[in-house]
Parts: C-alpha cells; sequence; structure tokens
C-alpha cells in the first residue's frame, strides 16, 4: 500500500496528514473513441489513444481497479437535462452521417453511445468511491460534458457527466462537491446547480475566456448562494497562482462546506503547452491541485476527463495525476511569486468567501 507526500513547498497546497492509497479505480472503453469528428477538431479519439498508451507504457493503468463501463439511464440524466432536451438530442444524434450542434462541437453515429456511456461510468464511478469500493478513481470519458446545460449541447459537450454524477450521489443524500480546474469555466455544470445548497461548485479557469462565465460575482442564487466559488484567473497564470487559489480559496470554501466526496472536471488545457488557452500550468501543477482535492475529500476523490488537446501534454498530465491517485510520490513545481493582478484576484476572491453564507443542505 502506497503512501503519498505530505509535505507541500511554499506557496503551494499545504496538507495536514500523510494520505494512504488502497485502491484506485479506473472507467474507460474503445467505444468512447467512436465520438469522431467529420475532420480536424481539437477534441478528437486520439486524445484517449495518447493517454491510454502512456498509463499502459507506465505500468499505471496495470496499478489501478477497472471499472465496467455502461450507459447512462435516462432517470440518472433528467436529474440534470430537460426532457425536450435529451429527446431532441437523440434525435439528433440519429442522422446516419453526423454532423454539428453548433460551430464548435459535432457528432458521428457513435456519439449517442459515447456520451450515455460517459455519463454511465461517471455515475458508477462516483458511486463506488462514496460507498468506499474504492478509494478514489480516474474517468477517461469522451464526449467531455462540463459545458452541456440543462437543455443545450455546447463546447465540445453533449451531456453533462460530471453534473450526472454529482446529482446521482446527491440523490442518495451525499453532500458533493464538484471541483473545476479546466481552463474553460464550466458553464454548465454552474447553471445545473446554481441554486441548488447541497452540491458544491467550485472552478478556476482563464478569464475573460471561452464561454465568458465564471465571473468572481456570480456565487450563486438563493438558497444555493455560497454554493458556487468561482476564481478567474488571468492569461499568463501558472502553477503558482493555480496552487495559490486552490490554498487560499478553494481549500477554504472546501472545508466550510465539508462535503461527503468531491468530483472534479480534470481538464488539461490549462496546459503551458495546449493550444486553446494561454494558461502556463505544467504536469507538477495539476498533480499538486489533485494532491490537494484528495486531502480536502478524505480520500474521496473522481476525476472525469474534460479539456486538453496537446496529445503529449495531456498524456503526461493525466499520468501524473494517476500518479498521485495511487499514492507516488510527485515532486511538486518550484514556488514563484504571484503577480500583482493574480495576487489582486486571489485576495478579492477571499473576501467574497468570507462574506457569503454557508450553503445549509
Amino acid at each position: 500500500m502506497a503512501t503519498a507526500a505530505s509535505v507541500a513547498p511554499p506557496g503551494a497546497l499545504a496538507y495536514h496528514r500523510r494520505v494512504t492509497v488502497a485502491t484506485t479505480g479506473l472507467a474507460t472503453d474503445l467505444r468512447f473513441r467512436a465520438h469522431a469528428p467529420p475532420g480536424a477538431h481539437p477534441e478528437r479519439p486520439e486524445r484517449l489513444v495518447a493517454i491510454e498508451q502512456v498509463l499502459e507504457a507506465s505500468g499505471l493503468a496495470a496499478r489501478a481497479t477497472r471499472v465496467p463501463v455502461r450507459l447512462g439511464r435516462k432517470e440518472e440524466l433528467l436529474r440534470v437535462h430537460h426532457v425536450a432536451y435529451l429527446d431532441s438530442l437523440e434525435r439528433a444524434l440519429a442522422a446516419p452521417d453526423g454532423g454539428w450542434l453548433d460551430p464548435d462541437t459535432y457528432f458521428s453515429p457513435g456519439s449517442w453511445e459515447a456520451a450515455l456511456l460517459a455519463a454511465g461510468a461517471s455515475v458508477d464511478l462516483a458511486e463506488a468511491v462514496l460507498d468506499r469500493r474504492l478509494d478514489n478513481g480516474l474517468a477517461l470519458v469522451r464526449p467531455p460534458g462540463h459545458h452541456a446545460g440543462p437543455d443545450h449541447a455546447m463546447g465540445f459537450c453533449l451531456l453533462n457527466n460530471i453534473a450526472v454524477a454529482a446529482a446521482a450521489l446527491s440523490a442518495r443524500g451525499a453532500r458533493v462537491a464538484v471541483c473545476d480546474f479546466d481552463v474553460h469555466h464550466g458553464n454548465g455544470t454552474q447553471d445545473i446547480f446554481y441554486a441548488d445548497p447541497r452540491v458544491l461548485f467550485a472552478s478556476t479557469h482563464q478569464f475573460p475566456y471561452y464561454p465568458g462565465t465564471g465571473a468572481l460575482e456570480e456565487r450563486g442564487a438563493g438558497s444555493g448562494l455560497g454554493a458556487t466559488v468561482n476564481v478567474p484567473l488571468p492569461a499568463g497564470a501558472g502553477d503558482d497562482a493555480l496552487l495559490a487559489a486552490w490554498s487560499q480559496v478553494m481549500r477554504p470554501a472546501l472545508e466550510r462546506f465539508r462535503p461527503d466526496i468531491i468530483l472534479a472536471s480534470a481538464g488539461f488545457d490549462a496546459h503551458r503547452a495546449d493550444p486553446l488557452a494561454e494558461m502556463q500550468v505544467s504536469e507538477a501543477g495539476f498533480a499538486a491541485v489533485t494532491r490537494g482535492l484528495l486531502e480536502a475529500s478524505d480520500g474521496r476523490l473522481v476525476l472525469l476527463l474534460e479539456g486538453g488537446y496537446d496529445l503529449r501534454s495531456l498524456s503526461a498530465s493525466v499520468a501524473a495525476v494517476m500518479k498521485v491517485l495511487l499514492g507516488d510520490a510527485v515532486p511538486p513545481p518550484p514556488a514563484a511569486p504571484l503577480g500583482e493582478l493574480e495576487r489582486q484576484t486571489l485576495e478579492r476572491a477571499g473576501r467574497s468567501l468570507a462574506a457569503l453564507p454557508v450553503p445549509a443542505p
């Protein structure tokens, strides 16, 4: 049984105890590759091929427990998506030659099955971790989900996988935190839970940037006020800013909320090599965030793949976080001083959090 490192560098996430990891679940399936674009597109099957090749070659995949993948059920999807949207989406995706739902979001003959499998795999892996049948888990699913709203697809996303999983756990009475470190704000997830005090949504992302949401002032509504926490980071922000955001703002938000489990929208497009954004995060930065989330969740953590479009940095980043889940030591990124804009943003976010009520279930 492996033991994760317990000491963080200055400015990074702080840990109060050592985390021992026994079993990491891994959910993936060849059928996710059937969701394929009609031409060149950043969200492509090769993303999973590259990740799986690295995990196999490194021996990391062999150390994980494979979780069978099954289709999401309509009653699970209906907790977060409108019935009219699901019916229209299923009809649209039945087109034999594929097509486009918007200028960014394609579908192919295998997309509907892949989307249902992604949702079902996310639910099963999350429930296995909640029930302590697994200690933590990684779902390598496609298509991604965090931009999909209750009644629309967008941003490469068809069904909101992480929202479906969070709603399934919430329906069982669990207190769920959804943490999103994709470079793009998870607007669909935020919309779904914006007035729900039972699910915390916490996001770091490049701002202003696609999809244009995720401002500091977006903090939830009604009884869900305080259950949405956004830390918008400027272009050029790197490991130091990302880790400061998670240690200074997100960690206190999680401690206030006291979730039973954390689900993470694990997008790796904040990497400095990614072609779709302008942040400067490294593999070590993603690994350090994952270590912090493991600590904050008492080990109950499930990562769901979202973005990341440079194949080399994507696969290396996934391997780094997989090592953390398995309990391996991953060297932290070197500490660096925060930029003035980043420091001001974090100070404002901290003051905003302190002024918010703690959502009651």
